[in-house]
């Protein structure tokens, strides 16, 4: 049987992780179970080896920790290309390894696909300042210039790019773990466990306590509300000092304890206004709550008047009212709503098969017929 290899690259690869590798895994297992289709994983680790169509190539530690690994030499995952010789190969990040994909192409006469997950221009700048801005987006615009399609996970990404002269940009929503973020997650019990009263109503937001999350907004928000409303800080780098309303857990949980705590509140809160898709928004969606969000980045694609409401960015009153006017709305019905549109449009089997399409396309005649069983 004719099979067609997919090999994708990444250096964004690390236990923890954000919506980079939940794509990838999500990908990696629908694709390895289909007929006619060999997928292949090039991530980062200490040591070249290879599990379950896994392959790490060796890429030092960063010194901040968190399993994150960079990429110095472009020789050993061009290699590890060329000793696949896959059918098309996907990047998922702007470094190097992109480049290592770029080469290996020379070599092997086979299309790339760029995957734009982050805003590059707008890292970097947050960062150091806007006077590396117009370098970066030449940078952006040559490399993703080379690539045979290019995919942006919401309209405003897509803009962004076509706004830098790439062509070929395809919008590729990402997707949601249905059966993971579920409803029936919910325990009962978890108002307990933090000491409130069971009339409380609560929010969660869950994400690293980044700059771009703006969770002084949420925070700001939260003394506006009072008691009656509490908030739940889930991951890694959260602040220290929060009003008595708000609860952290400062650390990284694994995906079944995010769902059982998103289960069991009432409604997610999300002050970021630069996220390039927001998936942390379609697991509170799945996890049967509704939303409260800023009309800002990818959300406003995302987050429709029957999951839940957008408001003014960087602005605690005005969200302050918009939780106020969901639970006025019925925060319970909104959640059913916001899991039924989830199961319509963000479930990972229509992503995947999403995929599949725009790789038939840049392959053309070499597809095999068992691709699209």
């Amino acid at each position: 049987m004719f099979i067609v290899h997919i090999a994708d690259i990444t250096m964004f690869y690390a236990p923890a992780s954000g919506g980079v590798r939940t794509y990838l895994d999500a990908k990696h297992r629908r694709l390895s179970v289909k007929p006619g289709i060999r997928h292949s994983l090039l991530i980062p680790g200490k040591h070249l080896s290879e599990q379950d169509g896994v392959y790490q190539v060796p890429a030092p530690a960063l010194p901040f920790g968190k399993g994150y690994r960079f990429p110095l030499r472009l020789a050993p995952w061009r290699n590890v290309l060329q000793d696949l010789q896959p059918d098309l190969i996907e990047v998922g990040d702007p470094y190097l390894t992109a480049w290592a994909a770029l080469d290996a192409r020379r070599q092997l006469d086979v299309p790339v696909i760029g995957f734009y997950h982050s805003d590059l221009p707008l890292l970097v700048s947050n960062r150091m300042g806007n006077w590396v801005t117009n370098n970066v987006e030449a940078y952006v615009s040559k490399l993703y210039g080379n690539f045979d399609r290019v995919l942006a996970p919401s309209q405003v990404m897509a803009n962004k790019l076509i706004g830098l002269g790439v062509r070929n940009v395809f919008v590729q929503p990402l997707g949601v773990d249905l059966q993971t973020f579920n409803p029936t997650a919910r325990d009962p019990g978890l108002r307990a466990e933090l000491g409130i009263a069971e009339d409380t109503r609560l929010l969660i937001f869950a994400g690293r306590g980044s700059k771009e999350k703006n969770l002084p907004v949420l925070l700001d928000c939260m003394r506006r509300l009072g008691p009656r409303y509490h908030l739940l800080l889930v991951g890694s780098s959260m602040p220290a000092q929060v009003p008595d309303n708000v609860t952290v857990v400062d650390e990284f949980c694994p995906a079944p304890q995010v769902a059982r705590l998103m289960a069991s509140a009432d409604a997610l809160l999300h002050a970021g206004d630069q996220e390039t898709f927001g998936l942390v928004i379609l697991e509170a969606m799945a996890s049967g709550i509704p939303v409260v969000a800023v009309a800002a980045g990818a959300f406003q694609e995302i987050v429709t008047e029957q999951c839940g409401l957008l408001c003014t960015p960087n602005n605690p009153l005005a969200m302050a009212s918009a939780v106020r006017e969901l639970f006025s709305r019925g925060s319970v019905m909104l959640g059913e709503q916001a899991r039924q549109h989830v199961e319509r449009h963000y479930a990972w089997d229509a992503v995947v098969n999403s995929l599949l399409g725009h790789y038939h396309a840049v392959l053309g005649t070499q597809w095999p017929l068992t691709a699209n069983g």
